[in-house]
């Protein structure tokens, strides 16, 4: 096994946001969600298909949904929404040909926050877990070393997500040779208030999962994620969800990447 003292710092370093490592790319993701009642069990499910690309510099990613429950957005809506993406690139021309230094200084002010907050959250993975290596384990054919996540009675985190963190317990698969985050699970081990547009309380048992995959042998990227969750929003109504993400078709983009992807199975 792996001296934890050497492979950790390694790891560590590499920790980055999935929007961070999917910045370069577009790709397809399909979202698989069931609404359930008091027993589990499904009163309805929806599936959606978007198609999503890097945002222009400084700004978040741009996506469009081109399919739901198996019903293909019509021509017309996906054309609106291209006309949309066109004039915020037009607009974004404009200004940096008008104030390109005002311009790019927006942007590294935006790169440099964000590069500041993933800082700041990665920190406080090991300010908030105590993590031990519990053992090699082979994904898909790629070694991979397995942690535990226990959150530490004394932590005292930094930042709103170390916050959050002190609530699950989890496992991490790390990829032995490349020390990037092949996989995790993560579980509440009690109730914990987390804001979905509202004030809610998320209940003990709620599970997080994800998992990547190497793409193109160069960047290790997101392939499927779930959650399921109980949660009180605004103390009154009582909201039950499950659901699992795929993100498929990656591609490098370039301004002569073709919007048409093709949608994946239902």
């Amino acid at each position: 096994m792996p001296d934890p003292a050497t492979f950790l710092p390694e790891v560590k370093k590499r920790l980055q946001t999935d929007q961070s490592l999917q910045s370069s790319y577009s790709f397809v993701e399909t979202i698989r969600e069931r609404k359930l009642d008091g027993q589990g069990r499904a009163t309805s499910q929806s599936v959606k298909v978007l198609e999503n690309y890097p945002g222009l510099p400084g700004e978040p990613r741009w996506e469009r949904l081109i399919s739901e429950n198996g019903r293909p957005v019509p021509a017309e809506e996906l054309a609106k929404k291209d006309r949309e993406r066109q004039r915020k690139a037009e607009d974004y021309a404009r200004r940096l040909s008008e104030q390109p230094e005002k311009e790019r200084a927006r942007q590294e002010r935006e790169w440099d926050k964000e590069r500041r907050e993933t800082a700041k959250n990665v920190e406080d993975i090991f300010r908030v877990y105590d993590v031990r290596m519990t053992g090699r384990e082979a994904i898909d054919g790629h070694s991979t070393i397995r942690f535990s996540l226990t959150p530490r009675a004394d932590a005292k985190p930094q930042t709103r997500d170390g916050d959050i963190m002190r609530h699950f317990m989890g496992t991490a698969w790390v990829s032995e040779s490349d020390y990037e985050l092949v996989r995790l699970t993560v579980e509440a081990v009690d109730t914990v208030g987390i804001g979905l547009g509202l004030l809610a309380r998320v209940h003990k048992g709620a599970r997080i999962a994800f998992e990547r995959k190497k793409i193109n042998g160069e960047v290790w990227l997101p392939a499927t994620a779930s959650y399921s969750f109980s949660a009180r929003v605004a103390l009154l109504k009582m909201l039950r969800r499950d659901a699992t993400l795929e993100f498929s078709n990656y591609r490098k983009f370039t301004v002569e990447t073709s919007s048409s992807f093709g949608v994946p199975a239902q």
